[in-house]
């Protein structure tokens, strides 16, 4: 396809822009064909973007919307190739792993369990059907969560593949997730918003009954030391859920504690309060407190995660000096659980890798801003700072 000359895009562009200088680029070094600095004419930049995309789309370019130094910028572009067919069985495949992985977990053993490898394996595969319940309470959340991500990218006309589940055997939860993968860039911060939104508060939903539901299943016990056991960790939103269904705050130490004890096991899961009341968790329960917990992960607000989506969306490139910081945390929580390390170098690795929507100009709206700030107070809701304490006297 043969480009117009750059008369007549600087035609098309005036349409919805006032020009004010114009530089024209090589596309095999910058990556881009023409750049205009100068004003929207229109306030609702949404709209005028949608308009200029319309009047460039026969041609095969896509305009840029960005801010640089207090002015508007467009850049205008080759457009990429549409993404090409993915491939379902894959996703299939893997989801089917992931249900027997994810009852294997959740698998209920009657009897001890003997020495030998072989006889624990076919003693697993024996009970794996008991399992079920685990499995449905937490795949129900996980897929909840996925195809939120996935139902509006679609809405949005954004190209985003089905999830893929990545089954992890003989783990405590049979599953490391599942995660969608978008083919295409969203159009502007309100899409890229909407995507990574609608993912942990699709899951919650679901989360919330499930757990609220699985701790009335669950009974009461007195916490002893157990070398190979180990004690959920709490977040705000569980610590809620175990005293609307039981009426009291769990773990009860054996004495009464006064607030400092509180923090400091909140965020140390120190000391475990052996001698104390718990719940004796339901698989049902555990498969809710699981994706509480991975509601919690993906709202760190850093990178390519949710949370990195939803505070880009709300703060732009001021969200980037946040990131050290939160590295710093999740180092910290790391000497009271180890896993916050491997996140922390995740995020170092990944985390500075953020979305660049098309239209960097348009903002965010009222109810959008509402609804990012409710989900920031969230995230201190289901974040968990010890998510497994170990019950070794």
């Amino acid at each position: 396809m043969s480009f117009p000359e750059p008369e007549n895009l600087n035609s098309l562009v005036s349409q919805i822009f006032r020009i004010e200088d114009v530089t024209s680029l090589d596309p095999n070094k910058e990556g881009f064909m023409m750049r205009y600095r100068g004003q929207l004419l229109d306030e609702d930049s949404a709209s005028a973007y949608d308009v200029l995309a319309g009047l460039l789309n026969p041609y095969g370019i896509a305009p840029l919307f960005r801010l640089e130094d207090g002015k508007h910028v467009i850049y205008l572009t080759p457009k990429p190739p549409e993404p090409k067919a993915d491939k379902v069985s894959t996703n299939i495949i893997l989801f089917i792993l992931t249900i027997f992985s994810v009852m294997l977990a959740g698998a209920q053993v009657d009897g001890p369990i003997p020495q030998e490898p072989l006889a624990q394996m076919i003693m697993l595969a024996k009970s794996i059907l008991t399992g079920w319940p685990f499995a449905l309470s937490l795949l129900g959340i996980l897929l909840a969560h996925e195809l939120g991500h996935y139902f509006m990218s679609r809405y949005h006309k954004t190209p985003a593949t089905l999830p893929y589940f990545i089954p992890f055997p003989f783990s405590p939860l049979g599953t490391m997730g599942a995660a969608i993968l978008m083919r295409g860039t969203p159009k502007n911060k309100r899409i890229l918003f909407d995507i990574g939104v609608a993912g942990p508060i699709a899951g919650l939903v679901v989360a919330v009954p499930v757990l609220l539901y699985g701790l009335s299943l669950s009974t009461l016990g007195t916490i002893d030391p157990n070398p190979n056991g180990f004690l959920e960790g709490n977040s705000l939103l569980y610590l809620l859920a175990k005293f609307i269904v039981f009426g009291q705050l769990l773990p009860t130490p054996v004495e009464p504690q006064g607030a400092l004890y509180w923090l400091q096991y909140f965020f140390t899961g120190r000391p475990v309060p052996f001698g104390g009341l718990d719940v004796f968790i339901h698989s049902v329960a555990f498969a809710g407190w699981a994706g509480i917990l991975v509601t919690a992960l993906n709202l760190i607000p850093a990178g390519t995660l949710d949370g990195g989506h939803v505070v880009y969306s709300l703060f732009g490139d001021k969200a980037k000096k946040a990131f050290p910081y939160i590295v710093g945390l999740l180092v910290l929580l790391g000497f009271f659980w180890s896993g916050w390390w491997l996140w922390a170098a995740m995020l170092f690795w990944l985390g500075r890798v953020e979305a660049q929507p098309m239209d960097q100009i348009t903002q965010l709206d009222l109810p959008r801003k509402a609804i990012a700030y409710a989900m920031m107070v969230v995230f201190f809701f289901v974040l968990t700072p010890v998510p497994f304490m170990l019950l070794a006297p």
